[in-house]
């Protein structure tokens, strides 16, 4: 089981490192709707992380691969780490340049009046349509299916990977809704920090763990 854990920790981190994620919820939890949207859109984050996981853990364990990590996770792996260094590229190329202004997505200008079923909805898409969120769970869930763990500590370290990969939505979400007082300044100083920074985070961590994919898989087919 800890070699399921270890194998999958850091792309959970990475899918926890998602500045829109974190500014969905700072959002909806300031609508007139928050102590419904807030909860909706991380019941949705939760549920399409685990869609996702929880595909590909049983599709990876199916194709199993005998004693040690077999080929194939290698070879995804390769994909999906070229996959993440492109994404960082033109993430990065397409970074907001100084005294230019971004037009925010059409979400966060429609927000006020999202309902929780819309709220729930976003969050499945921003797992499943974000290229690199989508990627890191692939890859994180290809790793546990191929770690030869058996099926509890396989389902430990999956539902961990929820877990953790969730932590982008469950933090913020406690803050608001338990920290009282001084919530929502701490939440209002998060948004303002990922939403200046999230071309460079997004780029920087797509490139950090693509190159790491890389460099596991070459070692591996090597």
């Amino acid at each position: 089981m800890g070699d399921a854990i270890g194998s999958m920790l850091a792309s959970a981190v990475g899918i926890a490192i998602s500045p829109a994620a974190l500014i969905a919820v700072v959002l909806l939890l300031a609508t007139p709707r928050g102590r419904t949207n807030g909860p909706a859109f991380a019941a949705g984050w939760v549920v399409g992380l685990s869609g996702v996981v929880g595909m590909v853990v049983a599709a990876g364990t199916g194709l199993g691969g005998g004693s040690g990590r077999p080929t194939w996770a290698f070879w995804l792996r390769l994909a999906l780490g070229g996959v993440l260094v492109l994404l960082a590229a033109r993430q990065w190329r397409a970074r907001p340049r100084a005294g230019h202004v971004t037009p925010p997505p059409r979400w966060m200008q429609a927000v006020d009046r999202f309902t929780a079923g819309r709220s729930f909805g976003l969050a499945v898409t921003l797992v499943v349509a974000k290229p690199k969120n989508l990627a890191l769970a692939v890859g994180g869930a290809a790793s546990v299916a191929a770690s030869g763990a058996g099926p509890g500590g396989t389902a430990v370290a999956a539902a961990l990977m929820v877990v953790i990969g969730s932590l982008c939505t469950l933090l913020p979400l406690g803050v608001g809704l338990l920290g009282g007082s001084g919530a929502a300044r701490l939440l209002g100083e998060w948004k303002a920090w990922t939403g200046a920074h999230n071309a460079a985070v997004t780029a920087t961590v797509s490139a950090v763990l693509g190159v790491a994919y890389l460099g596991d898989a070459l070692t591996g087919l090597s």
